[in-house]
């Protein structure tokens, strides 16, 4: 289990392709954004192959972590704790003083579990009920 930076954006769009897109149902125009090639990207691998993978993308002081997915198969394996580690230990080196992500409703026990605290209302992104959240660095 590992999970570390990466410039093969391709990739890391196949992984969320199949997470976000034919598993969750987000659609292509929603999931491609236009803002990969700005991104910090991270893959998370198991037993050498892609499993996962995050983006970051900073504003002023602030790591706005998105993208964070883990193929079904994987799941269970702490990929996605690996992902954020990944991600949190390289925004902390850059020198950022905080994270914000949007979780997914049915996520929020897990990114609590690594230090985020939830605030704001409900939203919707992509027909999926989120609330932001944040962890200062």
């Amino acid at each position: 289990m590992s999970a570390s930076h990466t410039v093969d954006i391709a990739l890391c769009q196949s992984l969320r392709r199949t997470v976000f897109t034919l598993e969750q149902g987000v659609s292509v125009a929603e999931e491609v954004d236009g803002r990969d090639p700005e991104a910090v990207h991270f893959l998370a691998t198991l037993n050498g192959k892609p499993v996962g993978t995050a983006r970051i993308l900073i504003k002023g002081d602030t790591a706005k972590i998105g993208r964070v997915c883990v193929l079904k198969e994987a799941r269970g394996t702490h990929q996605g704790q690996a992902l954020m580690a990944a991600c949190i230990d390289w925004a902390r080196e850059a020198g950022l003083k905080r994270a914000l992500l949007g979780a997914q409703l049915t996520a929020l026990g897990f990114y609590e579990a690594l230090g985020f605290v939830a605030f704001g209302p409900v939203f919707d992104d992509a027909g999926i009920d989120h609330r932001d959240m944040e962890l200062m660095l």
